[in-house]
């Protein structure tokens, strides 16, 4: 994750934490993506968050309006986050029903974009 305080865009998955972690072989993506990174030698740039709190953004307010339509809560909800927005891309093409989106940060109501509401 970048450190400084620069402004970086992060782009994302979310879904319901049970489609992304039971439905769909998420771990294995990771795995394997870990793996081809650390061959590589480049840094992971992407992260597994459980019921994420940057939801809760002004900046995503239209996508949280069609989560709780779909009832998509915000803590049954988990995502997985990157700077690099061909791999999201690319995750939105493989499983399909998850919603994408995209935020800026650090910003006023997003300090840090890790940040959980489980703890």
């Amino acid at each position: 994750m970048n450190t400084s305080n620069a402004l970086t865009t992060y782009y994302f998955i979310i879904a319901s934490s049970e489609f992304l972690l039971t439905d769909e072989p998420l771990e294995e993506i990771f795995r394997e993506r870990k793996q081809h990174y650390r061959r590589l030698g480049k840094t992971l740039d992407f992260w597994f968050v459980s019921s994420p709190k940057f939801i809760k953004s002004q900046q995503l307010n239209k996508l949280r309006i069609k989560l709780s339509e779909v009832n998509l809560a915000q803590h049954n909800c988990s995502s997985v986050i990157s700077t690099n927005e061909r791999f999201i891309t690319w995750l939105k093409l493989r499983f399909n029903n998850v919603a994408i989106g995209s935020f800026i940060a650090p910003s006023e109501d997003i300090q840090n974009p890790l940040d959980s509401n489980r703890n």
